[in-house]
């Protein structure tokens, strides 16, 4: 059985750091092939810090965004996984653009992953309705692939395609009753609760030109998460969290498998553009949800603002990713408009306290790292990865191609920040001055999420306390 599936959260705290990290690069004009990048991580490397692989796509214009693994250790609490010969081994990268994805390899060398398989736009939208696929995770029946468009490519509805844990074919349409649900984003699920909650953003048209402002103010984007029979992919709620709570994204649940919580990011509020975190839980024999942070706007003249924040004289967070520590002792929020990654002990889910924040870029603060102090930074915080054993932190900075032109029309550059942190200390947040993969590191593509050799905070559901 593959020795990186973990039975418990503890277990996989327990077991050895990686030593790779995995990182998808995009070009933003389409002309070259975006990629799979492979970091060294291990701080006694010669290398470390700087790209020891490089795979390139077979195509143009794919937009890498979310990826994952084809298997983690939610195969050991699910019949037909065939966990004797299962591997945490194949990466599949979803295009957000062009709907393929692409199926790498890390096997014999992790460092020089290898293409294995592209299923095309058309299976995805004949065999499953869907297009645009955004966020995947192993689970039970197969492998879940979050889609934000239907067949047809630029409305909704959105969904979840299945595809199959060997082969990668896509087998149907997840869901059998989708009620209201409409707009779609991340999915994630509490096993021991038999319950799937998936989140919302917009439809392709809502999104891939950029932030559209009548759509924001007219409150379209999506302000609800939903919440489903994992067995039957049937719906059973909406918890809508108020209009004004604008792009309902990133789903983070309990690494433990018989919780019932979990928090999700809320990017903005047209109230006061305030960024929010909300924490969801099951009260009786139905799902509620509060707001537990509010993180507000910052002040700035319009002059040093972006055509699309000078009407309002000040930056917006911008909460983009969240993040929760396996322990489910830590929650990390980027706030990329500002350029600040903050940490929030969540011991206690319903009252967090901030107990670290850093630095780097910002629309207006352009924060350098301490490894090249004279180079200010474009994006900020964004797509946001923890260790199993809580202590690092890992972070890009482009949202996403057309957002990343509206914010730093001048630029949104290319950098990867390590961040550490003792989380028997209690906390607190240290840049790592020795790690700084950027620019040319990076050969001019954006970096977008970072996946771990062995699972990542965000890669696994474990099955057992």
């Amino acid at each position: 059985m593959d020795p990186t599936f973990y039975r418990t959260a503890a277990d996989a705290i327990a077991a050895p750091p990686e030593k790779l990290a995995y990182v998808v690069a995009f070009d933003r004009t389409a002309e070259r092939p975006d990629a799979l990048t492979v970091i060294d991580v291990d701080p006694a490397s010669d290398s470390y810090g700087r790209v020891a692989g490089w795979a390139d796509l077979p195509t143009r214009g794919d937009e890498l965004h979310h990826f994952g693994w084809n298997a983690c250790s939610s195969a050991l609490a699910h019949a037909g996984h065939h966990t004797d010969g299962l591997q945490r081994r194949y990466l599949l990268l979803p295009g957000l653009r062009s709907s393929r994805v692409h199926v790498f390899d890390t096997h014999p060398d992790p460092a020089q992953p290898t293409l294995s398989r592209t299923i095309d736009a058309a299976e995805l939208a004949a065999k499953a309705g869907y297009s645009r696929p955004h966020t995947l995770h192993c689970g039970p029946d197969g492998i879940f692939l979050s889609c934000l468009g239907n067949g047809g490519g630029d409305e909704g509805p959105g969904g979840i395609a299945l595809l199959d844990h060997d082969t990668f074919d896509v087998l149907r349409a997840w869901e059998t009753d989708r009620g209201p649900q409409y707009l779609s984003y991340d999915a994630w699920w509490h096993l021991g609760q038999n319950t799937l909650i998936t989140s919302e953003w917009g439809t392709p048209s809502m999104i891939e030109n950029g932030l559209q402002p009548d759509l924001l103010l007219g409150h379209k984007y999506g302000h609800a998460i939903h919440f489903w029979d994992l067995a039957e992919g049937r719906h059973q709620q909406t918890v809508d969290l108020g209009e004004q709570y604008q792009m309902a994204l990133e789903l983070r649940p309990s690494h433990d498998p018989q919780a019932a919580w979990g928090f999700v990011g809320v990017v903005v509020s047209t109230e006061d553009l305030s960024a929010s975190v909300w924490r969801w839980y099951r009260d009786g024999d139905r799902w509620t949800a509060d707001k537990v942070i509010t993180i507000p706007a910052e002040p700035a003249d319009a002059s040093a603002l972006p055509p699309a924040l000078q009407p309002f004289g000040a930056v917006p967070p911008l909460v983009t990713d969240i993040n929760l520590s396996v322990d489910d002792r830590f929650l990390y929020v980027s706030c990329w408009a500002t350029g600040e990654l903050k940490q929030y002990d969540v011991s206690d889910p319903a009252h967090p306290v901030e107990t670290g924040s850093v630095r780097l870029g910002g629309v207006t603060g352009r924060v350098a790292h301490p490894a090249a102090p004279s180079e200010p930074l474009a994006g900020g915080p964004q797509m946001v990865e923890v260790s199993r054993d809580g202590k690092r932190i890992y972070m890009t900075n482009s949202l996403y191609g057309a957002w990343d032109d509206q914010f730093f029309p001048d630029g949104v550059g290319s950098w990867m920040a390590k961040v550490d942190t003792d989380p028997d200390a209690g906390g607190g947040l240290r840049i790592d001055e020795r790690f700084f993969p950027h620019g040319e590191d990076f050969r001019g593509l954006r970096v977008h999420q970072v996946r771990l050799q062995g699972g990542d905070a965000s890669s696994d559901s474990y099955c057992h306390r």
